[in-house]
């Protein structure tokens, strides 16, 4: 998909490429100033389409209703809601287009292990002395061929993240993924718990077909074993930065 000629479609404060044969982003790309962060409501902000985008080419309220899919962000509402009180509403309300949002189980930030995906970029700012108290994140689904076909949509059952940050002058780039049970769309079980584990950037690539360059491959320095013989993180204490 492309806006104005360019496959990059940009928003306040994010960015993203849109897949049109599957209807959501291949990927968002957000930028946070930890030190000019808004608290904002979401009240009276309603998903919407891109008017800029076929209608026909973004999942909307069709995919959402009357079943335990949640209108998930891939860029944080949170995260986003940073500089002047202008700027910082329409980022708020900018990350409420549907490009931006993908399918993800009920509990997918409240899952017993006690939300990890959602607390990322909050344990980075907890655990590390981020220069000027910015980073930058990278974000989407991994789009399979064999994924679950679900009222004419394919849902993801993995999401990648990678969080760069500068400290002492070090760019450090840390990824991880989760993965999602969608047993429940098709029949009433108990859900087994989210598991996020901690990757590296090449194992991203090889998941999505991106290509990330080669400084945040160099950021990537953590020496990580293959992601079939790590254990899941089990808490935000276990994340290495």
């Amino acid at each position: 998909m492309q806006v104005d000629g360019s496959p990059v479609i940009d928003y306040t404060h994010f960015s993203l490429a849109l897949s049109k044969s599957r209807k959501f982003a291949r990927w968002v790309g957000w930028n946070i100033d930890g030190s000019h962060l808004q608290l904002l409501s979401r009240t009276g902000i309603n998903f919407i389409k891109d008017p800029r985008l076929p209608a026909e080419d973004q999942a909307g309220n069709d995919l959402y209703a009357d079943n335990l899919l949640k209108r998930g962000h891939l860029a944080r509402r949170a995260d986003l809601t940073w500089g002047p009180d202008t700027e910082a509403a329409q980022a708020n309300k900018d990350s409420f287009y549907f490009t931006n949002i993908t399918p993800q189980m009920e509990d997918f930030n409240q899952s017993r292990q006690a939300g990890i995906w959602g607390r990322l970029e909050n344990a980075l700012y907890e655990d590390v002395e981020l220069d000027d108290l910015r980073c930058s994140v990278f974000a989407g689904p991994v789009l399979r061929d064999e994924d679950q076909h679900y009222r004419g949509y394919q849902i993801p059952t993995e999401y990648w993240k990678i969080i760069l940050f500068e400290q002492a002058g070090q760019l450090t780039a840390r990824a991880f993924l989760l993965t999602q049970d969608l047993d429940r769309l098709q029949a009433l079980m108990e859900l087994d718990e989210f598991r996020v584990y901690q990757i590296t950037v090449s194992e991203v690539e090889e998941r999505t077909g991106l290509v990330f360059p080669t400084p945040v491959h160099d950021a990537d320095d953590l020496m990580l074993t293959q992601s079939n013989s790590r254990g899941p993180l089990s808490d935000i204490s276990d994340i290495a930065w």
